[in-house]
């Protein structure tokens, strides 16, 4: 398996998280635009570009902080899509935010031209 070799985390699970800190990131930013916001720091795994920190509000942040935890205690290789999984290691409430904001920001990803998230949300 492929890794990346400075956080010793496999690429595959490196650019989950990425998408999970990319997707909530938009969603808070269209959705929440009225809410208090502060910045986030996130761990270095998920790379430079994001890696000082992202602003979020509240309820975001720590939707991203639970992602972030599953997602690397996710005991499945390969890891399929959550849509997918046979487990469900989100609690219902987080499954149901985590789903909205994926619908949401995988359509407005696409309406962009991110056609790269497209692959992510159906393979």
């Amino acid at each position: 398996m492929k890794t990346n070799n400075s956080h010793q985390l496999p690429s595959k699970q490196v650019k989950d998280l990425k998408v999970i800190v990319a997707f909530v990131s938009l969603y808070c930013r269209k959705k929440h635009h009225d809410r208090e916001k502060v910045v986030v720091a996130l761990p270095s795994e998920v790379g430079p570009k994001v890696s000082g920190g992202v602003n979020l509000c509240a309820v975001c942040a720590e939707l991203v902080a639970y992602g972030i935890q599953k997602r690397k205690k996710c005991p499945l290789d390969p890891k399929p899509s959550c849509k997918n999984c046979r487990i469900h290691c989100y609690s219902g409430e987080y499954r149901a935010r985590m789903k909205e904001i994926m619908a949401y920001s995988g359509r407005q990803m696409v309406m962009r031209g991110r056609l790269d998230y497209l692959w992510h949300y159906f393979f």
